[in-house]
């Protein structure tokens, strides 16, 4: 015998195949819905639906966006490229409200034991932006692991021969820590990276 009912149990199996959340917090997840009002479970649900149905990639960057290009493509400098992971890494960026540049996003990184080449993700699309001229500094800002690391450099090897000057973030220890307790790689990469003050 099945211990939810069909409809509860299809809506915890639904919330369950989300990232992060387990049976657990799949079944709180569904109780609040039965609990919501039902104009509040429909505007959840049209989020759900509206989402799928406007959000698509910027045709140049790779970025979320309601329309064919997205406002930062439309109205930043082009002379800056940022190049992220993914869409999420934009948001992350722009929290900070530092940067005026653009984005180019690859939907990935250079992966071959998961079987990710560099054919995989956007990195033609990269080169072509950047041929096309106007490009000053392409900034790496995909992550500080393996994969991250090398498809950083390998992108950078491609963008060297086309005269742009070509940067990574910097990496090291987090303000607020303390040295002794920083890992190996980071304290290591902290000392790499150091700047004159």
């Amino acid at each position: 015998m099945e211990v939810y009912i069909e409809s509860i149990g299809k809506l915890i199996n639904e919330f369950s195949k989300l990232p992060g959340v387990g049976k657990k917090s799949a079944q709180r997840y569904a109780y609040k819905i039965i609990d919501m009002s039902e104009a509040d479970a429909r505007r959840f649900a049209d989020a759900i639906v509206g989402v799928k149905q406007k959000v698509k990639y910027c045709k140049v960057c790779g970025n979320f966006t309601e329309n064919d290009t997205c406002d930062i493509c439309r109205l930043r400098d082009k002379g800056v490229i940022c190049v992220v992971k993914e869409p999420k890494d934009v948001i992350a960026l722009e929290k900070l409200h530092e940067y005026k540049g653009v984005y180019h996003v690859l939907h990935g990184v250079i992966d071959p034991i998961n079987g990710v080449g560099p054919n995989d993700i956007r990195i033609k699309q990269l080169l072509s932006r950047v041929g096309e001229g106007g490009v000053k500094e392409v900034i790496m800002a995909t992550n500080p692991d393996v994969e991250g690391e090398a498809t950083a450099m390998y992108i950078a090897k491609l963008l060297k021969p086309l005269g742009v000057k070509v940067t990574r973030l910097a990496h090291g220890i987090p303000i607020g820590s303390e040295i002794e307790y920083t890992d190996d790689i980071t304290l290591s990469r902290a000392l790499i990276d150091r700047k004159e003050i």
